[in-house]
């Protein structure tokens, strides 16, 4: 998600490089500065603390007050400690004081994992040996925002955790290393979410082993392959109950936990769907797109625009009353009521 000045791609390794000594250990190591500030930025902190080779003595991250960027937004004063290193934050990365201070520290690596502005070149610049990134896509499918919405929306059989040199576009530098999985039929966006975080894991612990040995693994991306996907804002999870049941299975899936969910109105209030099916039986009733035909302590069940879903984990908006049978879920539903339509 940000660029480098122009370099030479190759595929094979790079030559051995040499480390510098540690100034806590007096061995030679690596020295690393993480930019980044939710889930995947603290399995690299962690990584990075424990892999032999290396030493990380700068984290840089958004400050508390901006935490509302991101639904996976972590704080990593914890990490950092642990690891040994200074944690400064900053709103831009691209402020002045950032570049000053990686100049100071000369770095050999810079990691960017987790922030979504883009990185000036200048602050590229200063890590010695590169600059690498992270993307949870089979790169270069899926290149740019909302990748993890994305893969289910799309109804995508496999994805990869991808990491990478960061290059002179988004997400189109040679690839570090790749984690190729399966997408199951049911996956929602924490569990994905959570096996693209084992993934990273995984592939930092080979990873950072081979770079601090003086590799540095090369593949250039396949630009016939290449696909881009788009930003996505909290608005877009609003549900068109006018849809089919699956593909709004797949937008509640896809927008949930660790993300703000898909939504609807019912009463001027909003509810928050989290969890919800597609059920045989739709053929029984007879209902508007958004009606309730059943409703329990324990589910709706609601007509869309071809099929039935069931929804098991619901949030009224001020801890409202829940949907009542019949009601008619979405903003069609507030001009009926207005107009006294009915039957």
């Amino acid at each position: 998600m940000a660029s480098l000045p122009t370099v030479s791609r190759v595929e094979l390794a790079a030559p051995p490089v040499a480390g510098r000594a540690s100034e806590r250990s007096g061995h030679l190591a690596l020295r690393a500065v993480v930019i980044g500030a939710v889930g995947s930025t603290r399995v690299l902190i962690e990584e990075l603390a424990r892999a032999p080779g290396w030493e990380l003595p700068l984290v840089v991250t958004l400050p508390p007050a901006l935490h509302g960027r991101h639904s996976d937004i972590e704080d990593l004063a914890g990490p950092a400690k642990a690891a040994g290193a200074d944690l400064v934050h900053v709103e831009r990365s691209d402020d002045a004081s950032v570049g000053a201070l990686l100049r100071a520290l000369e770095p050999d690596y810079l990691f960017v994992i987790g922030w979504s502005q883009i990185v000036a070149p200048a602050v590229l610049a200063c890590a010695r040996l590169g600059a690498i990134g992270y993307h949870p896509a089979p790169l270069p499918r899926l290149r740019g925002r909302a990748p993890i919405p994305w893969t289910i929306l799309l109804g995508e059989p496999i994805t990869a955790s991808s990491l990478f040199w960061i290059g002179e576009g988004v997400d189109d530098g040679d690839l570090l290393a790749q984690e190729y999985f399966h997408v199951a039929p049911d996956e929602t966006a924490r569990t994905l979410y959570d096996r693209h975080i084992a993934a990273l894991r995984s592939m930092l612990a080979q990873a950072l082993v081979r770079l601090a040995a003086g590799e540095a693994p090369r593949k250039v991306q396949d630009e016939r392959h290449a696909t881009w996907s788009a930003r996505r804002i909290p608005a877009d999870g609003e549900i068109d109950w006018n849809l089919d049941a699956d593909s709004i299975d797949r937008l509640v899936r896809a927008v949930g936990r660790p993300y703000p969910g898909a939504f609807t109105h019912v009463g001027g209030r909003r509810v928050t769907i989290w969890s919800a099916r597609p059920v045989a039986g739709a053929q029984r009733h007879h209902a508007l797109p958004g009606q309730v035909v059943e409703q329990s302590d324990s589910a709706l069940l609601v007509m869309t625009g071809e099929g039935l879903l069931e929804v098991d984990d619901w949030q009224v908006e001020d801890e409202g009353a829940p949907p009542r049978r019949h009601a008619v879920l979405g903003r069609q539903a507030a001009g009926r009521v207005a107009s006294g339509r009915g039957g």
